[in-house]
């Protein structure tokens, strides 16, 4: 799914750490900037004291205005959602994260694009809600097709992800290719 050129991405903590951690924050940049939008609950987990270089490379995005963090305020639309996905006794099954939350429901209410890998526990949602979804794989493809990397590069920055324990359906951008063409 490609997004269109003024829609705002609402990413989750894991969807955005695949490329900060991999020193592949260009990439983001380069299909996204200025649109790429971190739940305040994002930046948060983001913020960790024992990973501060990622929370160095989150602050630049939003000093060069590639990026913006998005506060849920009380009484809103978006509070109502995202109170309901991670924090209410009510939520049906289990409970989300917080940063994953926050993105649906920002992506929601604010008729954007929903950056996150974890299928498992919110594709129910991405549907119950009619969101657009985009993930690492569905980004790199995005890359890929734009010239602004082969599928070589893909494959090396796919395994170095991976290298990050980060979580991806395939075991290298190539296998992942071949499975979305299907």
């Amino acid at each position: 799914m490609k997004a269109l050129m003024t829609d705002l991405v609402f990413f989750d903590t894991d969807c955005i750490s695949s490329f900060l951690w991999t020193d592949q924050e260009v990439l983001l940049t380069k299909l996204y900037g200025g649109r790429i939008t971190l739940p305040e609950e994002v930046f948060r987990e983001l913020s960790n004291p024992s990973i501060s270089h990622i929370r160095r490379k989150v602050i630049d995005l939003v000093s060069a205005r590639s990026a913006c963090i998005k506060e849920i305020l009380a009484n809103t639309e978006e509070f109502d959602i995202y109170h309901y996905l991670a924090i209410s006794s009510e939520t049906v099954k289990k409970r989300i994260g917080k940063g994953e939350a926050a993105a649906i429901a920002l992506a929601k209410v604010y008729d954007g694009i929903l950056g996150s890998n974890n299928m498992k526990d919110i594709g129910n949602l991405v549907s119950r809600y009619g969101l657009r979804h985009i993930t690492t794989g569905s980004i790199l493809s995005e890359v890929l097709d734009k010239g602004l990397i082969d599928e070589q590069t893909g494959n090396q920055i796919w395994a170095s992800m991976l290298q990050r324990r980060r979580i991806l359906p395939s075991a290298t951008f190539s296998d992942y290719l071949k499975s979305t063409q299907k």
